[in-house]
């Protein structure tokens, strides 16, 4: 999967900001964010995913695709129709195992696209906190979520999502003695990684666990 295109000019600032991130840096080479999915379907797995296990979430996940295939069509796990979904009735929806919540907040992402309320083209123009509204207006979508969907699937290099519990682990790991950080002092710390936060947060997670997760 390619790199974003700020990445090494992103890492080599941090380098030289932070010691800490330096060193992180240094030791995972040859890994960064990669963008996976389409919009649509990146947004409905992660409601999906919500709350779940991730082999349950994958089991669900099957199902609603399988649901909402074109009749003929085998399947394709990497991608859900907008229009399809919109279709479904809640009662199909929840016959795959999603709970009454889910399936409504599905539902209501699908009617976001379909309806153009959430226009991807008009994605490039936003800001960060422009886009996080836009997406919080989906029932199910929170902020967390919003912020994750602008670092894994936008590629936005400046998000800070202080309410990450691995991003709060980590700065207490590295900068606090172990001792948890509150969300003003991550961002006061935070201001030397402007404007490459969302990496600075990535090589932070590395930390914790050198597997990258896609969201």
């Amino acid at each position: 999967m390619s790199k974003p295109p700020f990445w090494d000019e992103a890492t080599r600032e941090l380098s030289t900001r932070d010691p800490v991130l330096s060193r992180l840096i240094a030791a995972f080479p040859g890994l960064h964010l990669s963008r996976r999915g389409d919009p649509f379907t990146t947004l409905a797995r992660s409601i999906v995913g919500q709350q779940i296990s991730v082999k349950a979430a994958q089991s669900v996940w099957e199902r609603v695709v399988a649901a909402c295939a074109e009749r003929g069509r085998a399947a394709d796990p990497m991608r859900l129709d907008p229009q399809r979904v919109q279709r479904k009735r809640i009662d199909s929806l929840r016959a795959c195992g999603l709970s009454a919540n889910k399936a409504a907040y599905i539902r209501d992402l699908a009617r976001h696209f379909t309806s153009a309320r959430l226009d991807p083209g008009a994605w490039r123009g936003l800001d960060d906190e422009s886009l996080i509204a836009a997406l919080v207006d989906v029932k199910g979508i929170g902020r967390w979520t919003a912020e994750m969907f602008l670092m894994f699937h936008e590629l936005r290099a400046d998000v800070l999502p202080v309410a990450d519990l691995g991003l709060q682990k980590a700065v207490a790991l590295h900068y606090f003695a172990g001792e948890r950080p509150t969300a003003a002092q991550i961002r006061a710390l935070a201001e030397r990684w402007q404007p490459w936060r969302s990496v600075a947060t990535w090589y932070l997670w590395r930390s914790l666990d050198p597997v990258p997760v896609e969201y």
